[in-house]
């Protein structure tokens, strides 16, 4: 089994046990019921829509051959050179340069933004292109499609809380004192599933699959500096929709302000320290 599938089981199975501790200690036997709902649905949800959520989020649509002939080019060429079928290409029309992989086989997806092609060279471009094409590979679209709808459902959650009746509403104000303890619970439990989603080790590892693919790490360094610095100009919208979605990124969308924390990427610095230090090593080789 890939690291990416297992981390996706563990995953899910990690905060499903969560969730139904939550529900008994919020609500006894009817808040474990309710907790046993959001599960299963959770576990519909990814089945069906995980690797969709994130394209609807960010207003991603297909393209093809015909209409993106350059980029279709270059991601067809990507996939060659890493011995993997060409996914389904989309473009988001948000100006915040980034792109992002979901899905895996035949349902694996690239959406590129708008501000990502006009940031890059066609040599950034390219191993970007690489860096996303690696997550498929490893699978690592397979745990951040669990994560995007495991944060998403969790998130909302905490936003109807307060509606749902789950006890004696005669003894005390059950849905009040529910919905002060779900977003008490829910906000760090959001978080600890992006950091457990992400992985920090899988973006240094699509990192070095892409210098590898394309045989240009300085390329990417460029490029991972040129994104950091182009989101700064244009930051990716705060919308809790995106919330969910942030991870999934080449980099951190969110470099400013709290939701930066949700992004769970290793610091841009870094990556391109590692980068270029490849670079060397292969030179001294």
């Amino acid at each position: 089994m890939h690291v990416g599938a297992a981390r996706a089981v563990g995953l899910f199975t990690g905060v499903s046990a969560v969730l139904l501790l939550a529900g008994w200690l919020c609500a006894a036997g009817k808040g474990f019921q309710f907790a046993v709902t959001v599960v299963v649905a959770a576990g519909i949800l990814v089945h069906l829509f995980g690797d969709s959520l994130a394209l609807r989020a960010m207003r991603a649509r297909p393209v093809g051959e015909i209409e993106k002939p350059d980029l279709y080019r270059t991601v067809r060429e990507t996939a060659t050179a890493a011995r993997q079928p060409m996914p389904r290409l989309y473009l988001s029309p948000i100006r915040s340069p980034n792109a992002f992989a979901t899905g895996t086989g035949r349902r694996a997806a690239l959406c590129c933004t708008t501000g990502l092609l006009e940031t890059l060279d066609e040599r950034e471009l390219r191993t970007v292109i690489a860096h996303e094409l690696a997550h498929i590979k490893a699978a690592d679209t397979l745990a951040g499609s669990v994560t995007v709808t495991l944060t998403g459902l969790i998130t909302a959650l905490s936003a109807v809380a307060f509606l749902v009746p789950l006890g004696d509403s005669e003894e005390m104000d059950v849905p009040e004192l529910l919905g002060g303890l779900l977003v008490a619970l829910l906000a760090p439990v959001a978080f600890l599933v992006v950091r457990a989603g992400a992985g920090r080790r899988s973006e240094f590892r699509a990192d070095e699959q892409a210098a590898r693919t394309t045989g240009d790490p300085e390329a990417l360094a460029s490029a991972l500096l040129k994104l950091e610095a182009g989101m700064r100009e244009h930051p990716l919208p705060r919308q809790r929709t995106l919330l969910p979605a942030a991870h999934l990124m080449t980099t951190n969308p969110f470099p400013t302000g709290a939701w930066r924390l949700f992004a769970a990427h290793p610091p841009t610095a870094e990556r391109v320290r590692r980068l270029r230090a490849l670079r060397r090593g292969w030179d001294l080789g």
